[in-house]
C-alpha cells in the first residue's frame, strides 16, 4: 500500500496574491524584505512589493492583457523579479520565466510554446530577445526592457530607442490604488494555472509545467509547516536572513525566495548574478543565517580555498536540493562548514511538484544519505518497472501524489498521460528506496542509469565517491557504448596544483566498487562540468561528447 505523510494540514481557499498579501489594502510591514545585495539602499518592503505588483497588474490590464494570457520574463535575479511574477498573476495571467543565458532559438521556443503575449527582457539581453521575438512575430510594442529596476524609483524610467522601458507598463500609484485582484471562493478557482515553470530539459525539449494557485500555496504551506516543527523556530525567525543566488526563474529559487521566506518577514538579499566569492562576502557582510544550496555550491564550500578567508559562523542552517548530493560530500560539509552548529539537510523536489515534496523533521538528526520524509498531505509509492510496489530497502521508481503536484504539461496531453496516472500519481523518474526508519533515499534519475552487463549503475553513486578523492574538485559520470557494451566514463575537474593520471583516478575508484561499476569507459580531465542553473549535470551533452571521443564508430583514443 502507498504510505502517507505523518502530517496533515488544512489548505484554505486563496488565490496566490491573497495568500501573499492578504488583501489589496491590508496594512503590511515596512521592514525591507527584498534587498539588493550590491546596493542595499535599494530595497522593497512587503508593502512596496504589493503596491508595485498592483501597478504592474493595472498597467497590464490597460495594455490589453486578458485573464489567462502569458507574460514571459527573460532576466536574471533582481528585487523586482517577484513584482513581475506577482503582478502578472494579480492581473489574472500566467507568469513564465526564461533562463537568462538562453540564446535566441531557445528563447523563441519558450515564447512560442507558452504563446506569451508580453515579453519583459533584461537590458543586456535585448538583442537576443528581439531576435527571438521577430522569429515568432511577437509585436515590438509588447516587448519591454527590464534593467535593474532602480530607474523606476523616480517614476521616469529609461527609454530605449527600440522598445519601451518596463516602467511605461506600470500604472501610476493613484491608478493602482483601486485595483483589486480576484479573491477565490472555490477549490475549482484554485485549480487555475498561475505559473508555467519550464522543466530543465536535461533529457529532451523543456516542457511548460502548469503550477496552479493550489499547487503553489500548498507547497509553501507544506514547507513552512515542516520548518515550524523546530522548537526554536520563533527565535530563529527573529534573526533570520537569506541570500538569494539561486535563479528566480527556476522553481527552487522562485518558490523559496519570491514567496515563502517573504511571508515570514525574512529579509532576502538578492544577488543579481551568482559569483562564489561574492556569495561568501555577502554571507559575512549581512550575517546570513540560512542557505539554500544546490550540490555544486555545497561541494565548493567544502573544497574551495577562498572559504577560509570568510566568517560563515552566522549560518544556522542549510538545505540542499535540485540534484543528489553524496553522503561523503554531505558529511564533509557538516565537518568543514557547519562545524557542529547544524546539519546540512538534503531535500527532494522537482518542477512538476511545484518545488519540494520531501523534507526533514527538524527534531530528528539527519541521515546524510537520505532526503527525509514526505511533507504534509503527500502520499508516496516506490514501484518496479511493471508498476508494482517494492518492499522497504528495495529500489524502484518514486511516485508521489498530493495537492502540490502539477496540473499537467502545458498543452502536451500525451506527455502528461505518460507522466501522471488517472488517479493523480506523478511518476517522478527518480530511482529511490525507503529504509526501515521511513526515510527516503534518492539514487539517481531513471533515464540516467547506466546498464552494464544487465546491472544498473547509478552515476550519482560514482560521482559521490569521486568527490571524496582529494584531487577531485568536481565530477560527472555517464554511460558510453564501446564494443557494443555500455560502460561508465568519468569527466573530472581537478583541484589546483595536483597531477594524478586518469589511471590513478580509475584505480582508486576500482577499490571501492563492484567490478561492473568501474570506470571501464575511461577518465577524462576537463575544465568544467556542464550544468544547468539549478545544478543538474547536463548528461546529454556529456554523453554526446563521450560518444564522439570513445564510443562505437568514433575515432579511437587511448583508453584505460
Amino acid at each position: 500500500m502507498p504510505w502517507k505523510s505523518r502530517w496533515s494540514i488544512n489548505i484554505p481557499i486563496f488565490s496566490l496574491p491573497s495568500y501573499v498579501f492578504t488583501s489589496p489594502t491590508a496594512p503590511l510591514g515596512d521592514k525591507p524584505l527584498l534587498i539588493d545585495a550590491e546596493r542595499p539602499n535599494y530595497n522593497l518592503t512587503h508593502h512596496a512589493y504589493r503596491e508595485w505588483s498592483k501597478r504592474l497588474a493595472t498597467g497590464l490590464r490597460k495594455a490589453g492583457f486578458q485573464p489567462g494570457d502569458r507574460l514571459l520574463l527573460y532576466s536574471g535575479n533582481t528585487i523586482f523579479f517577484p513584482v513581475v511574477l506577482m503582478g502578472t498573476i494579480m492581473a489574472g495571467g500566467i507568469f513564465t520565466g526564461a533562463n537568462p543565458t538562453y540564446v535566441a532559438r531557445e528563447l523563441a521556443y519558450q515564447l512560442q510554446d507558452s504563446e506569451a503575449k508580453f515579453l519583459i527582457t533584461a537590458d543586456g539581453s535585448l538583442d537576443t530577445a528581439l531576435e527571438a521575438a521577430a522569429s515568432i512575430d511577437l509585436p515590438r510594442d509588447r516587448i519591454f526592457v527590464f534593467d535593474d529596476g532602480f530607474a523606476t524609483f523616480d517614476g521616469q524610467g529609461r527609454s530605449s530607442q527600440r522598445v519601451s522601458h518596463w516602467s511605461k507598463l506600470l500604472a501610476s500609484p493613484k491608478e493602482a490604488a483601486s485595483f483589486e485582484w480576484q479573491a477565490f471562493e472555490t477549490r475549482e478557482q484554485m485549480d487555475r494555472t498561475a505559473v508555467l515553470n519550464y522543466s530543465s530539459g536535461t533529457t529532451g525539449v523543456p516542457k511548460g509545467v502548469e503550477i496552479t494557485h493550489m499547487n503553489y500555496i500548498s507547497n509553501c504551506m507544506q514547507t513552512e509547516y515542516m520548518q515550524a516543527l523546530a522548537p526554536d523556530y520563533e527565535d530563529r525567525l527573529q534573526r533570520a536572513s537569506v541570500l538569494s543566488f539561486l535563479p528566480m526563474y527556476h522553481a527552487y529559487g522562485q518558490t523559496v525566495h519570491c514567496v515563502t521566506v517573504l511571508l515570514k518577514g525574512i529579509p532576502v538579499y538578492v544577488m543579481r548574478k551568482y559569483d562564489f566569492v561574492k556569495m561568501l562576502q555577502y554571507i559575512q557582510k549581512y550575517r546570513i543565517t540560512s542557505l539554500n544550496l544546490v550540490p555544486p555550491i555545497a561541494v565548493a564550500l567544502t573544497k574551495r580555498a577562498e572559504v577560509k578567508d570568510y566568517d560563515l559562523s552566522s549560518v544556522e542552517g542549510a538545505g540542499c536540493g535540485a540534484a543528489p548530493l553524496g553522503r561523503e560530500s554531505a558529511v564533509e560539509f557538516d565537518n568543514t562548514v557547519a562545524k557542529g552548529r547544524f546539519q546540512l539537510r538534503q531535500g527532494w523536489g522537482m518542477t512538476e511538484i511545484t518545488c519540494s515534496a520531501v523534507g526533514w523533521d527538524p527534531n530528528h538528526l539527519a541521515d546524510s544519505a537520505a532526503v527525509g520524509e514526505l511533507n504534509p498531505n503527500i502520499e508516496g509509492m516506490i514501484v518496479d518497472e511493471e508498476g508494482n510496489e517494492v518492499p522497504l530497502d528495495q529500489r524502484g521508481e518514486f511516485w508521489v501524489r498530493g495537492p502540490n503536484v502539477m496540473k499537467g504539461y502545458w498543452r502536451k496531453p500525451e506527455a502528461t498521460r505518460e507522466t501522471m496516472t488517472d488517479d493523480g500519481w506523478l511518476k517522478t523518474g527518480d530511482i529511490a528506496f525507503r529504509d526501515k526508519e521511513g526515510l527516503i533515499h534518492i539514487v539517481d534519475r531513471k533515464k540516467e542509469l547506466i546498464k552494464v552487463k544487465g546491472n544498473q549503475v547509478a552515476p550519482a553513486e560514482l560521482e559521490a565517491l569521486l568527490l571524496d578523492h582529494p584531487a577531485v574538485q568536481d565530477a560527472a559520470v555517464v554511460g558510453v557504448v564501446m564494443r557494443g557494451e555500455e560502460l561508465p566514463r568519468a569527466y573530472i575537474v581537478l583541484q589546483d596544483n595536483v597531477s594524478p593520471s586518469p589511471q590513478d583516478i580509475a584505480s582508486w575508484l576500482a577499490t571501492k566498487v563492484a567490478p561492473h561499476k568501474r570506470l571501464a569507459g575511461g577518465v577524462r580531465f576537463t575544465d568544467l562540468i556542464p550544468k544547468n542553473p539549478s545544478g543538474k549535470i547536463l548528461r546529454k551533452a556529456l554523453r554526446e561528447q563521450a560518444k564522439a571521443e570513445v564510443g562505437d564508430g568514433a575515432a579511437r583514443e587511448s583508453r584505460l
